[in-house]
């Protein structure tokens, strides 16, 4: 069975990759050259760091082997190894997408996440 990686994604810019049949990235991975994903153990993190107090986003989970070479693992936050994406993130990859919103404390609500 296929690991799942996990992309946050405000829902405007998920709505045009499903028009479009394919996600080529946020500002931040257009400018970074490749479509941040993390892993079920980091995506709370990543949620807190960049995505603090936003409404409105996502959660984007793919199979990682539907992503072929162009997913690689890298070194990033605190030494840990990151899962990159090197080209678009084609729409059919995606096995489910959530809402992801904020609870009263700011903090975002999680659905279940699968590893």
């Amino acid at each position: 069975m296929s690991r799942l990686i996990y992309k946050i994604c405000p829902a405007p810019l998920w709505r045009q990759a499903e028009e479009r049949g394919f996600f080529a990235g946020a500002p931040v991975d257009m400018e970074d050259g490749f479509i941040h994903f993390s892993t079920a153990t980091q995506v709370k993190e990543t949620a807190a760091k960049h995505f603090k107090g936003q409404s409105d986003l996502l959660l984007i989970a793919v199979e990682e082997e539907q992503l072929g070479e162009a997913l690689k693992y890298e070194v990033s936050r605190g030494g840990d190894l990151f899962p990159h994406l090197y080209g678009p993130l084609p729409v059919a990859a995606v096995s489910r997408v959530e809402p992801l919103p904020l609870g009263p404390d700011g903090q975002h609500i999680f659905p279940a996440i699968d590893t």
